[in-house]
């Protein structure tokens, strides 16, 4: 294996059949790079289905009202459906067993909000406490808003980055006060979120002071449950289902209408997010494996028109005292050190490639970072190396069984 003389024959041998060796080499380093990439850019469509989810928690259910679309116990269909307070406050009591954290959420449109003289047009939601958890908030300065500013209705904001960079620059916003809709309101914290920059041009305040200010209404435009993770996926859909008879037949919906609520889950929209990743990666799998196969069966058949080309050489060899095993292992090593060569090459290529894509195609492809890890690579390389050698053995071995004057005779 390490015999200096046998190795600087292969560099001989190579070095004068420069396009045979090109060949071969070409075959392997295009199937693995093939492979590479297609398996990268697969795993970079599941990193886009999950980055959709980084916003929010995973145990997270949102309840939207809709319109009935089916007449039901009197009332007709088309039915605006409306969230109160009792239905928040009957939810958080009847479901408490399944619940980690709930709140109401409120949006209004977006309004002028104003700082000295600084202004900007910025999106308002009305929430409880529960909802930096709903939504993993990450407070950078100040507090998030908390019980007693829902009881006392405070007119508390806390703002996003880049509602704070909009309007304070530099400036501490801590305990100033911004303007909005004809009112003052004191911001007491700064927040940043995972969800990108749209969800750091929001402002929250207490859903109750945004209901007195709306003519004392107590609607809800939304409620927000985070439930707990123990009962798992099987349970949040029984949950689900919980929550969905109980509204219905709280707000008088038929039990088969479909428009009359809206439920969504995070967990839901990520398992079957996950469900069609997977499929779109066995896919690029297969076609990735479809692709090494080919490889491997490219450098069969140059191995086998190599052994076919020194058919004459290896009947010399054997002529003058060459063992079957010695012919064999030279043309293995060879096959083998251009397999070795020209994979690396692919893999390293490969791997440069998708490093050098990024976020390019999140924009127009819904791909981001694409990668392969090291395992997948490495074990996708071995196997074409193992199966260059086997596609380097079978016509070896059958040259070597041939007889010198055989061999000598070949045309």
């Amino acid at each position: 294996m390490f015999s200096r003389d046998r190795w600087l024959e292969i560099l001989d041998t190579i070095s004068k059949n420069k396009l045979r060796t090109i060949l071969a080499g070409s075959t392997v380093a295009l199937g693995i790079l093939i492979f590479v990439v297609l398996y990268g850019l697969g795993n970079g469509l599941e990193n886009t289905f999950k980055s959709f989810f980084k916003d929010d928690q995973l145990n997270t259910i949102w309840i939207n009202p809709g319109r009935t679309s089916k007449p039901y116990a009197g009332y007709e269909s088309n039915r605006r459906i409306e969230f109160d307070n009792d239905d928040y406050a009957d939810i958080s009591e009847k479901f408490d067993f399944f619940i980690d954290g709930i709140t109401p959420r409120i949006t209004l449109t977006a309004r002028n909000i104003s700082y000295k003289l600084k202004s900007n047009n910025f999106s308002v939601r009305g929430v409880g406490p529960d909802h930096q958890k709903n939504e993993m908030t990450i407070m950078m300065q100040g507090r998030f808003i908390n019980s007693k500013d829902i009881i006392n209705k405070e007119r508390y904001v806390v703002i996003g980055r880049l509602v704070k960079q909009d309007l304070f620059g530099e400036e501490n916003p801590i305990g100033k006060f911004i303007n909005g809709g004809g009112r003052t309101w004191k911001v007491i914290g700064v927040f940043q979120d995972d969800g990108g920059d749209n969800e750091e041009r929001y402002i929250y305040a207490p859903y109750t002071t945004i209901q007195s200010i709306q003519r004392g209404s107590d609607n809800v435009g939304q409620i927000i449950i985070t439930y707990k993770p123990e009962i798992g996926f099987d349970g949040a859909l029984e949950f689900e289902k919980k929550i969905k008879s109980y509204i219905k037949n709280r707000k008088k919906i038929d039990p088969a209408d479909p428009r009359g609520i809206f439920i969504r889950s995070a967990s839901s929209d990520l398992k079957e997010s996950e469900d069609f990743s997977n499929v779109l990666k066995m896919i690029v799998s297969f076609v990735g494996l479809g692709t090494l196969l080919a490889g491997i069966i490219g450098i069969s058949n140059i191995m086998v028109y190599v052994v076919k080309e020194r058919t004459k050489e290896l009947g010399i060899r054997k002529a003058i005292g060459a063992t079957p095993k010695s012919i064999v292992w030279m043309v293995l090593q060879e096959s083998i050190f251009i397999t070795t060569i020209s994979g690396y090459i692919g893999l390293f290529v490969g791997v440069m490639f998708l490093s050098s894509i990024g976020d390019t195609l999140q924009e127009d492809f819904y791909i981001i970072d694409p990668y392969v890890d090291l395992y997948t690579a490495l074990l996708a390389t071995l196997m074409l190396i193992v199966f260059g050698g086997i596609a380097g053995f079978i016509p070896a071995k059958k040259a070597s069984n041939i007889k010198p004057i055989e061999a000598l005779n070949d045309k």
